[in-house]
């Protein structure tokens, strides 16, 4: 079951993830850059994130792998940049890693076995950001709240 949701703030799919968790009063939090550095500017302070030592995506997206139990990566068209990292380091730490093709979803049932499968209480939600994938946020948090919702 899980307890937190995490992410690095960025605009796209980890906002989504910060934002269903909100609303459904999930636990949320993470690492982002110094400054609290997002390409629309500063993340909001509503997002209780924690801000690594350096300016830069890659260290926030490693802490954040290291600091769950699991991955979930809400993608659309082609993995690259950022979100292939995320999947690049998790697959490095041994960490459980799966991804969504936003435009097929994923069933409510494969995706609670996956959680239970690989005992996950901290997830990681990562994607692209939404001026790489314009959209992604309204399709990742239509996903999340779908997998989120009770039986």
């Amino acid at each position: 079951m899980v307890e937190k949701i995490i992410s690095g703030g960025q605009t796209g799919a980890d906002r989504a993830g910060l934002d269903v968790g909100l609303a459904l009063n999930i636990p949320v939090g993470g690492w982002c850059p110094q400054g609290r550095r997002a390409e629309d500017g500063p993340i909001p302070s509503r997002y209780p994130l924690v801000e690594t030592p350096e300016r830069n995506y890659q260290t926030r997206t490693r802490r954040n792998v290291e600091a769950s139990d699991g991955t979930l990566i809400l993608n659309r068209g082609q993995l690259d940049g950022g979100t292939a990292l995320t999947v690049k380091l998790a697959r490095q730490m041994g960490k459980p890693c799966l991804i969504v093709a936003l435009e097929e979803g994923i069933e409510q049932e494969a995706f609670q076995a996956w959680l239970d499968a690989n005992q996950i209480a901290v997830l990681n939600v990562a994607g692209p950001r939404e001026s790489k994938r314009p959209g992604v946020y309204d399709a990742a948090c239509r996903c999340l709240a779908s997998l989120f919702r009770s039986p």
